[in-house]
């Protein structure tokens, strides 16, 4: 079986490096839940249609007849972000890939969330996908490349965990760190 070649999870390519000029051109995001295993199926065609969106993936090594292979996995299975005006939402929801859509009331703190799960991501580090999350202490990374990002701290068998959130669908991605790179800080609209 052939290896197929890295496909792109996020349009366009700026999508992270200009949000405010992309966030005035009448766009909103709404987040997709998709029929199983349909998330890069459907991204590929959001992707021919030039409607923006974006799907988290992780690496995800597998030995197969004794080679290590790694393929791309959804880090949220069944979710695509999708980043739309309202005739491309429309053409996203006619590809039968969709199960439901929810529109996301606050986009800042969306977009702030996406834009610190790709940091996450891109900084190479063992990702864990977290459900549900804990309630647990807000800090921020100190030193070393996650450095500025903010999150919950949770303890699971292996250690504390910095989670990085998505509030508006319950979910996260998690790295392990070292306490003495986490400080914590105050929530807005509370205290320490």
């Amino acid at each position: 079986m052939p290896i197929l070649s890295a496909e792109p999870n996020w349009y366009p390519e700026s999508l992270f490096e200009a949000s405010e000029k992309v966030e005035g051109e009448g766009r909103l995001w709404w987040v997709l839940h998709t029929k199983p295993r349909q998330e890069k199926s459907l991204v590929r065609q959001l992707h021919e249609g030039r409607i923006p969106f974006y799907l988290p993936l992780v690496p995800r090594r597998s030995l197969i007849r004794n080679r290590t292979m790694t393929s791309y996995v959804p880090l949220f299975t069944s979710y695509v972000f999708l980043f739309a005006t309202e005739e491309e939402r429309v053409a996203a929801l006619t590809t039968s890939r969709i199960v439901s859509q929810l529109k996301v009331p606050n986009q800042a703190k969306l977009w702030h969330d996406l834009r610190q799960l790709q940091q996450l991501i891109a900084s190479g580090a063992p990702i864990s996908p977290e459900e549900r999350l804990e309630p647990g202490m807000m800090v921020e990374i100190t030193s070393g490349s996650l450095t500025g990002l903010r999150g919950r701290i949770i303890r699971s068998s292996s250690g504390r965990r910095f989670v990085v959130e998505v509030d508006f669908i319950q979910q996260g991605a998690s790295v392990l760190l070292e306490d003495h790179v986490l400080t914590r800080v105050s929530e807005p609209g509370g205290d320490k």
